[in-house]
């Protein structure tokens, strides 16, 4: 298994510090999102707000990725380019930011409605919402990773959704994907447990709830993640360091 990167006390105030710019860069765009502005604006945005802190987007250039932060509509889950698209009412809206700060990253998303939503865009975001807090809850030193996978997974299937499986959550640091992956659900691998969770490991925690199938695919952005049924699906993300006491999440803005 991979090295996982254990976190001083020092270099974790450093990820606090880049993700409190997460959280006030997610809580922007949130307040910016209306019926008819595109995602091309809620990203130049995001771009200016990041470049006033001193931080740079995390996003922009990672492997090729053309834009500061993913936007994406609905039936999308992760990845969406932001662009010429101008959001709808009843639009699911996920906003995903990371900001580099100072040699470290934070990384957080949120899933937003564009003005009035059905009663199931609701239910799901809800649903979504507290798989991510049971995951976090989940985080404590000496604990396998499974139980917090276990936690995500059972929190969603309770609800009636299922969680996306191509695509999980991370380690974080000096670099924005690190060891250990961390999936929303418990693989079937026999007698798959994960590391033992210790003090100083920081994980970005993302469960991905769909409404329908957890199966996904691609689009010919090369990016674009979709759920394979269209129906629609959510998104939030926290990125989380471990103390001796438990988690502390350090995308808050």
């Amino acid at each position: 298994m991979a090295e996982i990167n254990l976190k001083s006390p020092l270099e974790v105030a450093k990820m606090r510090s880049a993700g409190r710019i997460v959280g006030e860069t997610l809580q922007l765009l949130s307040e910016m999102v209306e019926p008819g502005i595109s995602t091309k604006e809620l990203d130049s945005a995001a771009a200016d707000y990041i470049r006033a802190q001193g931080a740079k987007a995390s996003f922009k250039g990672y492997r090729g990725f053309p834009a500061s932060i993913c936007t994406s509509v609905n039936e999308e889950i992760v990845h969406g380019i932001p662009g010429a698209r101008r959001l709808k009412e009843g639009d699911l809206l996920k906003l995903d930011v990371g900001v580099a700060l100072d040699g470290y990253h934070g990384d957080a998303a949120i899933s937003v409605p564009v003005g009035s939503v059905s009663e199931e865009i609701e239910r799901l975001m809800g649903a979504t919402r507290d798989a991510l807090s049971a995951g976090i809850a989940a985080l404590k030193p000496g604990v396998r990773l499974r139980e917090v996978c276990s936690s995500i997974q059972r929190t969603a299937e309770q609800r009636g959704y299922n969680v996306v499986r191509d695509y999980t959550g991370h380690g974080i640091g000096r670099e924005l994907h690190e060891e250990p992956k961390v999936p929303n659900y418990v693989p079937r691998r026999v007698m798959w447990q994960g590391p033992v969770l210790e003090q100083g490991m920081a994980l970005a925690i993302e469960p991905m709830l769909n409404a329908g199938t957890h199966r996904t695919k691609v689009l010919s952005d090369g990016w674009t993640v979709v759920t394979k049924d269209g129906r629609p699906s959510a998104h939030f993300e926290h990125t989380v360091a471990i103390d001796a006491d438990g988690p502390i999440i350090l995308t808050l803005s």
